[in-house]
């Protein structure tokens, strides 16, 4: 996931008699996205059906907010199946002109041959290793990697690492479509195999493996 504002400095708000310090203070309005972050980005992720979930929307977020995919979260749900990965491989000239006449996704043709596709080299993988899972997280070495030094603002934190150009590389030797590394290090945050959170965060602590 990529942010379009920085987070700055841990923001406060009010929950009950407590009070809960987080890192992305502009999304405080935000009930979607304060439940992301609550719940779901950074913490470690091994299911691979939810992990394919993350890299077709962080594929279709490319040039878009993360705001935006958010939104239309379960629109992309119902679309994909459910994101059954089965399912999505299978998918023929029907469901690409299904998917385009959808209002509630993102209607772009190259990102939804693009689903299909890394649906197709998602499944071989999953031959290989066993599962996704243990292929994607070897690229942090089956851990939650942290910065060596405290995240204050976003300018602390890099769009790219080599991990995820690692990543990336590997991927696209695969015959993945949208796996930039920049694309990779997104699904590295949302995935938990990176933490992100900032200094102060209630979150800051999620982790690992």
């Amino acid at each position: 996931m990529t942010m379009e504002q920085p987070p700055a400095r841990a923001g406060e708000t009010g929950n009950g008699d407590e009070t809960v310090r987080r890192c992305w203070p502009d999304a405080e309005s935000d009930p979607e996205m304060v439940a992301y972050h609550d719940q779901e980005w950074g913490t470690p992720l091994h299911d691979d059906q939810r992990l394919f979930e993350f890299l077709v929307l962080e594929g279709f977020q490319a040039g878009l907010s993360w705001r935006t995919i958010l939104r239309k979260r379960t629109a992309f749900q119902r679309a994909f199946d459910g994101f059954d990965v089965e399912k999505v491989a299978r998918y023929g000239d029907d469901d690409v002109a299904r998917l385009l006449a959808d209002p509630g996704i993102v209607r772009n043709r190259l990102k939804v041959l693009a689903a299909i596709t890394n649906a197709q080299r998602f499944i071989e993988i999953q031959k290989e290793f066993g599962s996704f899972d243990r292929y994607i997280w070897q690229f942090t070495d089956y851990k939650t990697l942290r910065r060596d030094t405290p995240i204050r603002g976003w300018e602390d934190v890099p769009a790219t690492t080599p991990e995820s150009d690692a990543m990336s590389r590997d991927l696209k030797s695969r015959g993945f479509k949208f796996v930039g590394s920049t694309i990779c290090y997104a699904h590295m945050q949302a995935t938990g195999m990176v933490n992100d959170h900032s200094e102060g965060c209630f979150r800051s602590g999620v982790g690992d493996w």
